[in-house]
């Protein structure tokens, strides 16, 4: 996570937004359930009232409740009510007696209508009681009847039997009555007082259905409101998210790509092509997949589960050890999955690079397949790098798909526990169902948070391997980087001298190259020759800094070229490799592709002197024909003809031919050198040649053998002192050829 955060890094201000956002979210979707009981237990069971105690009530009421008020409480009671109608809701009948309502400064008041709610719930529950008539209520009004000797009294009530009592005895039993229900639970009393606030609202003839009905809309009104703003936080944040992702996974292919381009050879030896390939593609779109999927769910589902635990502990429900109990069992899932999962992960990518590896050798090398008839083994090589893949990724699928059944048991299990637990709740008095059906979804969304934070958890894994191998290739340093201070040839000219340069691979033991120290001067063509493995391309090499010297230094007109920008060095040089290389484009564009700002007359004239300018002029749109990925659609002749003519038009001071004449005709082969001889005049030619014929005629011919100079001089000169160039000459030259040398050298 620490290299996702890394990469997240330049868009805080986004991911800051987006938290605010999922916020928004996360309130509206929790505020959703508490609705949901208000509309159950308040709209419906309550039919609408949401008071504790009647806000408005009839004088006669009122003396009926105080006949179980102590009565030293009296006087609260009676100075909070004044006489007048209270406004809030619509009368429907008429009303005979007079009308009491709370005065404005109790109701403004939270801690004096507490106090006042205190003192008349359970005077509340009773007068409700004794008016439902119920066989338990007339049960105790029989009984207290006879405790006095009334029981023949029977067409006296309840409360007329209260009023008769000396104060004293009143106060007594009233006590001992209020003594019983301090055992009752709070739902029951509360759920009595509201009864009792909807019998004194009938009394005054206000319509308790219409009551019941407006708070039923007016609740769901603000429900779709909620839900409306929740799908509007959702998608805002689904939308920020999928742009940040994005924008990350937009940055780190343009970070990795020019980490790549600035990589010398070194760096390409150490990370395959295929894994650069792997690591620019797949293991940056897992990255910024990831980075969705934390900005849109990782980051609300903590967010949601806290609200959620929050809203449990101010519910009335006691159950909250069936969430942890819940929480629990999904954790133990998710760990035994990645127990199980988690180090395949790395494998699977290893696996991806390896199949990668495969498919491009294969299609690189396809021509050679066909002609060997190596197609069966190709495909069986192909396939076993498939089915490896195959096999792993199927094993991954199968944990995750093996974890969502399970989750989905534990909800469910979950859900028949609260309905259990809550049911038995219900039963007794101590829950209402609206809060049961609040609490069910708050642990759904509990549960949920920790669900999506475990999906997330077991994609982690294999996006965080993904990360790494990213990061590595970032973090990689190069090993040829320009220096802090660079010096630039003030009027360059091109002359190019190795002094006692001695170079090795990294990593390797022994020296390629030792103790090579020769001078090229402009004007003059310089060749280098020798066996294969003899160290002639990786000494060009050093030139352009695509590998630094071990020992010993290379300058270019008396500067240390390590001294120089890679840039300034390089724009000094015409580099032609051993094998052609072009890009998709077209004919002019590759000619001119170290010189953008060519004209045409330097285009036509780098064809003409590489001898391209033939097959161009038979092409149907000539220069401006196309080419195609890598250069398909032309010869290897055409192609390193290209590959020539591009260093032409640059118009470098130093000239570098790896082996660049190779693919070219003895005929074609002497016309450009001879076309080259007078463009390069002023200019430093370095050539590396397999052929004889090619460098017959350079200013100065260096013989490699084993990595050390055997010989140096001109091709008349070694055939008679240097033994490893005459052995080259005499399997390449005729008879007659080499005995003529060898007269003119006597």
């Amino acid at each position: 996570m620490s290299k996702l955060f890394k990469f997240m890094k330049p868009y805080a201000g986004s991911v800051l937004t987006i938290l605010c956002v999922l916020m928004i979210q996360a309130y509206c979707e929790l505020s959703l359930p508490t609705y949901t009981s208000n509309i159950v237990n308040i709209g419906i069971q309550q039919s609408g009232i949401d008071e504790n105690i009647p806000n408005t009530i009839m004088e006669e009421d009122l003396e009926k409740l105080l006949l179980f008020v102590p009565s030293d409480e009296h006087k609260t009671v009676q100075g909070a009510y004044e006489e007048g109608e209270f406004d809030e809701y619509h009368y429907t009948g008429d009303v005979k007696g007079t009308i009491l309502r709370l005065r404005e400064d109790i109701l403004s008041k939270e801690e004096k209508l507490e106090k006042l709610t205190d003192i008349l719930t359970k005077p509340m529950m009773l007068v409700s009681g004794f008016d439902s008539e119920s066989d338990m209520t007339k049960q105790m009004e029989e009984q207290m009847k006879a405790q006095e000797g009334m029981s023949k009294m029977g067409e006296m009530s309840i409360y007329d039997f209260f009023s008769m009592m000396p104060k004293e005895q009143r106060e007594q039993t009233v006590q001992e009555i209020i003594e019983k229900l301090d055992d009752m639970p709070d739902s029951i009393l509360e759920q009595a007082g509201t009864a009792y606030v909807r019998q004194a609202y009938d009394h005054l003839g206000i319509d308790t259905d219409k009551i019941s009905s407006a708070y039923i809309w007016s609740t769901g009104a603000k429900m779709l409101a909620l839900a409306a703003l929740g799908m509007s936080a959702s998608i805002m944040a689904g939308l920020m998210a999928s742009r940040v992702g994005a924008g990350i996974g937009r940055g780190l292919r343009r970070d990795v790509f020019r980490k790549v381009v600035s990589f010398s050879n070194a760096e390409f030896d150490k990370f395959s092509t295929a894994s650069l390939i792997t690591r620019s593609t797949n293991d940056i779109q897992q990255v910024q997949l990831l980075s969705v999927m934390v900005l849109r769910m990782v980051l609300y589902s903590p967010i949601l589960a806290a609200g959620g635990v929050w809203r449990v502990f101010h519910t009335n429900v006691d159950m909250s050890w069936i969430i942890a109990l819940g929480v629990v069992l999904i954790l133990l899932v998710v760990g035994t999955l990645f127990i199980v999962v988690m180090p395949k992960f790395k494998i699977v990518q290893n696996q991806v690079d390896r199949l990668n590896l495969v498919s491009r050798e294969i299609l690189t090398g396809i021509s050679v397949i066909r002609a060997f008839s190596t197609e069966k083994y190709e495909e069986q090589r192909f396939d076993v790098a498939n089915r490896d893949l195959t096999k792993i990724n199927l094993f991954v699928n199968r944990a995750m798909t093996f974890m969502m059944p399970v989750m989905m048991l534990i909800m469910n299990g979950i859900s028949v526990l609260i309905i259990w637990v809550g049911g038995h709740g219900v039963n007794d008095g101590s829950m209402q169902v609206g809060d049961m059906m609040a609490f069910i979804q708050y642990t759904m969304q509990i549960i949920m948070s920790f669900l999506m934070i475990c999906m997330i958890s077991v994609m982690l894994p294999r996006a965080a391997v993904s990360a790494e191998r990213v990061d590595e290739v970032l973090r990689s340093k190069a090993l040829i980087n320009d220096p802090k201070h660079p010096v630039k040839p003030e009027r360059p000219r091109g002359e190019v001298v190795f002094n006692h340069v001695s170079f090795r691979y990294p990593g390797a033991e022994e020296n390629v190259l030792s103790d090579i120290s020769f001078t090229a001067k402009p004007g003059q063509t310089t060749a280098f020759i020798g066996s294969t493995g003899s160290g002639k391309s990786t000494l060009v090499n050093l030139i352009p800094r695509f590998y630094d010297v071990t020992e010993g230094c290379i300058s270019i007109d008396g500067t240390d070229i390590r001294n120089m920008k890679q840039h300034d060095l390089r724009e000094m040089l015409g580099y032609v490799p051993q094998k052609g290389v072009l890009f998709s484009g077209t004919i002019a564009t590759n000619i001119l592709y170290g010189n953008s700002g060519g004209r045409e007359e330097d285009m036509k004239e780098a064809a003409e002197i590489s001898q391209a300018a033939d097959f161009i002029k038979e092409k149907r749109k000539g220069y401006d024909s196309t080419i195609s990925q890598g250069g398909s659609n032309v010869s290897g002749g055409q192609k390193q003809r290209l590959s020539i003519a591009r260093a032409i038009a640059k118009h470098p001071e130093v000239y570098i031919f790896d082996d660049s004449f190779s693919a070219l005709d003895y005929k074609t082969d002497v016309t450009l050198r001879n076309a080259l001889k007078k463009k390069t005049a002023e200019s430093t030619v370095l050539i590396v040649a397999q052929r004889i014929s090619t460098i017959l005629h350079a200013d100065q011919i260096i013989v490699l053998d084993d990595g050390k100079i055997a010989g140096k001089g001109t091709h008349k000169e070694l055939l008679k002192t240097c033994d490893a160039y005459y052995q080259i000459a005499a399997s390449q030259l005729s008879e007659k050829e080499l005995a003529e040398d060898m007269k003119e050298v006597v």
